[in-house]
């Protein structure tokens, strides 16, 4: 898409201010402030990259309030972060649009329900028992098990799995590649082997829930695993049996939640975070990236490190890990001066 300036400030809701009369200068995408040319609109959300902006190229820049000497139209929102996603979408790229229907090569069990507006593509296998509601796409080679549910406007990338007995919400994103509904990691040391434990269970995914690529979401063995309303989730995140994610988390890539974990709403777990099993993290609670959780923390908790502890107290220990070094050859010289002292005294016996 292109848009004027004018044009792209009516459109994001904005405020222009335009001191040099390029108000029909076309602007053809959003880029960060280094990147942006003259066609880019660049956009300003903190003052550390103000002095950036003077050696910009960009063509626009949206900002939270008017900057004094700025020498390019400047669009004045409210919200420079809603603005920019705004932007984003306006000049996402044109793909062609998905069209309703199955496609000829997906296998469709009798009986399914599917609403109106759905979209199948090529290579889909629906089980019976499945409902699919309005306006849901299922993209290119996905499988979706028997008596499971997927809401309305929900989108399934190529390659999703669906197993049995699994409830999606409405307006539900799941990427390339995830699985959800598969047998947890649950097994029993009887009679010399590792017997596996039956997973009856399902997953109950709620609405406007993300779920990255190549994320896997296990099953329960009892009741269900439960993903909540809002949450996001990033690629390469397994989730364990059992584990019931309140409402608005965030999980970056890479966490690993272990089986019948409790977390609260609005928790956010860095990347790579680990959490041990049946533990319980309280509404609000931050783990910083890497970090490895072995106990309950409570709600508004700001945690680091492994075993992760409260967030000032392990910054506390890795500067003193960090000046480990220094301090060694400190000890190495107050050595070195000990010994000379008991030599000089040794010499006056």
């Amino acid at each position: 898409m292109e848009l004027t300036i004018s044009q792209l400030a009516e459109r994001i809701g904005a405020e222009l201010i335009d001191e040099v009369g390029a108000g029909d200068l076309v602007i053809r995408a959003a880029r960060p402030i280094e990147a942006a040319g003259a066609n880019d609109v660049t956009f300003l959300t903190n003052d550390k990259h103000k002095a950036s902006l003077g050696s910009s190229g960009a063509g626009a820049v949206i900002v939270g309030g008017r900057l004094d000497g700025c020498e390019r139209p400047q669009l004045v929102v409210e919200n420079v972060d809603s603005a920019l996603i705004e932007a984003l979408n306006l000049f996402a790229p044109e793909l062609t649009p998905v069209v309703a229907g199955i496609d000829s090569s997906a296998q469709v069990a009798d009986g399914v329900s599917i609403g109106e507006g759905v979209s199948i593509g090529p290579g889909v296998v629906v089980a019976k028992g499945v409902e699919v509601g309005e306006k849901s796409i299922i993209g290119s080679g996905c499988k979706i098990g028997e008596n499971s549910t997927i809401g309305a406007n929900c989108r399934l990338d190529s390659n999703v799995v669906i197993y049995h007995n699994c409830r999606l919400g409405n307006h539900v994103i799941v990427q390339a590649n995830s699985t959800i509904g598969s047998t947890g990691f649950g097994y029993s040391f009887i009679e010399g082997s590792h017997r596996l434990i039956p997973h009856n269970g399902g997953v109950v995914i709620e609405d406007f829930v993300d779920i990255g690529a190549n994320c896997c979401i296990d099953r329960a063995k009892f009741g269900d695993t439960v993903v909540g309303a809002g949450t996001k989730i990033d690629n390469l995140v397994q989730v364990g049996h059992n584990v019931v994610i309140g409402k608005c988390c965030l999980i970056a890539s890479l966490v690993g939640v272990s089986g019948s974990c409790k977390l609260g709403d609005g928790v956010v777990l860095g990347g790579q975070v680990g959490l041990a099993d049946n533990i319980e993290l309280g509404s609000g609670v931050m783990v910083a990236a890497k970090s490895g959780v072995i106990n309950d923390i409570e709600a508004g908790q700001k945690v680091a490190w492994t075993p992760a502890i409260e967030r000032r107290e392990a910054y506390r220990i890795i500067n003193s890990v960090m000046r480990l070094p220094e301090l060694a050859k400190e000890l190495k010289k107050l050595g070195k001066r000990m010994n000379d002292l008991e030599a000089a005294e040794d010499g006056k016996n």
